[in-house]
């Protein structure tokens, strides 16, 4: 059995688009695809989302569910249904606005020496941290100089040692000023 968190799959960026594992051949006899409407319609918190795939799978899900509670609250589902119910150009400008923070925060970055990676798709840009620190520690630095803070890459395990990860969910503005006061303590030689 392979379960895919596709939680992000209409959040991507210039001609990038995620692929499904279902659309790899005979991935629908083992897999089943986890989607979320909390990243795809900015519904955080609403727990509410879809699992498609093998039917087995799936209905065997369906059982344990029915057997943990009593269904979605009535309000959370009237919401989701009008969320499905935008156009794609909805989507569309969501993921333009969310392209341009994303270039923002590379652009600015990069400037301050934190080489970072045009991320494709997803909620988030990671950063390399200056060199002579953990991610935790520096976070914790910047935090106590500037007031920004970033999630220290730890937090997902330890591979993200090294990084940081920060979240295109703020507004512009708010995210040329922390890089503006990020820039008042990283100096690029």
């Amino acid at each position: 059995m392979i379960i895919h968190d596709m939680a992000y799959a209409e959040v991507y960026f210039d001609d990038f688009r995620p692929m499904s594992i279902l659309q790899i051949p005979g991935a629908r006899d083992v897999a089943v695809e986890l989607h979320s409407l909390s990243k795809t319609y900015n519904m955080a918190g609403f727990r509410i989302g879809m699992l498609v795939g093998n039917p087995e799978l799936v209905d065997a899900v369906g059982r344990l569910k029915s057997n943990i509670d009593s269904g979605i609250f009535r309000p959370i589902q009237y919401a989701a249904i009008e969320a499905l119910r935008l156009p794609p150009s909805w989507l569309a400008e969501r993921n333009a606005l969310y392209q341009r923070r994303r270039d923002i925060l590379f652009s600015g970055l990069n400037a301050l020496g934190m080489r970072a990676e045009k991320t494709r798709a997803g909620l988030y840009v990671w950063a390399h941290i200056p060199a002579g620190s953990t991610s935790k520690n520096f976070a914790d630095w910047l935090f106590d100089q500037t007031g920004v803070l970033l999630t220290p890459g730890t937090n997902f395990g330890s591979g993200g040692e090294g990084y940081v990860r920060i979240s295109i969910t703020e507004p512009e503005e708010r995210l040329r000023t922390a890089l503006q006061r990020m820039s008042t303590v990283l100096r690029v030689e």
